[in-house]
């Protein structure tokens, strides 16, 4: 991925490649919650509904800034599916542990690139703000449906998959642009 290429740019192919990932968690977690937690599949349609529109916000952005979708889109799919697939098959506290982890990194990330655009590019800001309010949504939802604290090791290891998987998607770009939009 060139380094040359515009930050708004890069946080559009960074976004939309995360979000294709998490329609991809969320279908799966719909399959296997049919079976382990039919009274979680309400909240996943749903949530799985709001990462589409995402998705395609993120994508409706893309040709103003000259930003294209990232080259790896199948890394997000595969591993957004066979992470919702195990958490999924492990049952109702698994599925919101994974929701709870993989929207709390992010939300970590959303943060950084709302920081970066305000006074820069007010109609990004806005799109990440207007999709990080529902992402909120989702982590907060997952907490209170939480029964205990258990699988925090599941929560643990997710958020640096997820951490891994942007960065191994966006070639280590991911990591550039954090330190990039810090100083920023």
């Amino acid at each position: 991925m060139a380094l040359n290429t515009s930050i708004p740019a890069r946080i559009l192919r960074v976004n939309h490649g995360g979000e294709h990932g998490a329609i991809s968690i969320y279908s799966a977690q719909i399959l296997a919650a049919r079976l382990r937690a039919p009274d979680l599949l309400p909240f996943l349609r749903e949530a799985l509904e709001h990462e589409r529109t995402h998705r395609r916000r993120f994508r409706e952005l893309m040709p103003t800034r000259e930003a294209k979708p990232c080259r790896m889109m199948w890394i997000w799919g595969v591993g957004g599916g066979v992470l919702g697939l195990i958490a999924g098959l492990m049952g109702r506290e698994a599925i919101l542990a994974c929701t709870e982890a993989v929207e709390t990194t992010v939300h970590r990330h959303l943060d950084d690139q709302i920081r970066w655009a305000e006074g820069r590019d007010d109609g990004l800001r806005r799109t990440i703000a207007d999709i990080q309010r529902e992402e909120v949504a989702h982590i907060d939802w997952a907490i209170q449906g939480r029964r205990g604290r258990g699988f925090r090791w599941l929560a643990a290891l997710i958020e640096h998959l997820t951490d891994g998987l942007i960065w191994i998607s966006t070639r280590g770009d991911s990591r550039r642009l954090a330190q990039e939009l810090a100083v920023a």
